[in-house]
């Protein structure tokens, strides 16, 4: 991780304000598959700060997914999602709860070793209220809107089991009475390699760039992220046939 600890500052351009930071995210994803219709997916991510080491971002994350048939998914799901400062160096450590439910549809294409998935979510953002830097009653919201391009190219097997580049772009557009100047939230680009080291469970490391606007609209931040992740999946559908057999 030494590629990381670099100093945070800033690139300043006329009327604009770019932020430069260096983050690591991990997460853990869960899938339990009941047939071939119906799963449910838990996640829970950590996202720190590289040097110095603090916690930026916290999250749980739960959906089902129902597959519609002719390679479209439809999901719906809820996240609890706790939001420390900004600044990795600042006194003050208010953490700050947001809840988030969504729904998003996702269509899959496959053309020989490249499979391309395009995902549309919409969210509502339910940020808890602050006063004097201390957490106050009620939520203040908006909504948002997402879409992710993913293309994932084969490139080889190693043991009968896949290795893939993946490469994904996502945007975020805001929505709400209270946004005014970022209607563009920001876009996420990532480039990573994942390898099934089971049949039910995947690995996954790469870069992320995550660009995002702040509510001033002439701040943003620009974020350099090395992403490590697992992914599990439990297959209850063949214990159900075994059962009733």
């Amino acid at each position: 991780m030494g590629v990381l600890h670099a100093t945070s500052g800033f690139a300043q351009s006329p009327g604009k304000e770019v932020t430069h930071q260096q983050l690591v995210w991990f997460s853990y994803a869960n899938t339990l598959k009941f047939n071939h219709k119906w799963s449910l997916t838990s996640e829970v991510q950590e996202r720190r700060f590289v040097n110095p080491d603090r916690q930026h971002q916290f999250l749980v994350r739960a959906q089902g997914r129902y597959v519609l048939g002719e390679n479209w998914k439809a999901e719906t799901g809820f996240m609890y999602f706790l939001q420390s400062p900004n600044d990795p160096k600042a006194t003050e450590r208010l953490v700050v709860p947001e809840l988030r439910p969504h729904i998003q549809l996702s269509y899959e294409q496959s053309f020989g070793r490249i499979n391309m998935t395009h995902r549309y979510r919409a969210e509502k953002r339910f940020f808890r209220n602050t006063s004097n830097g201390e957490l106050a009653p009620g939520y203040n919201t908006n909504y948002r809107f997402r879409y992710k391009l993913g293309i994932a190219y084969r490139l080889t097997e190693l043991h009968d089991r896949p290795l893939k580049l993946e490469v994904t772009d996502e945007i975020h557009v805001n929505a709400g009475k209270k946004i005014l100047y970022n209607r563009f939230d920001q876009n996420r680009v990532y480039a990573g390699l994942s390898y099934a080291i089971l049949d039910n469970l995947e690995i996954a490391a790469g870069y992320l760039n995550w660009f995002q606007q702040r509510a001033t609209g002439n701040q943003f931040y620009n974020r350099h992220i090395v992403q490590l992740a697992v992914s599990h999946t439990i297959d209850l559908s063949d214990k159900r046939k075994e059962v009733i057999e």
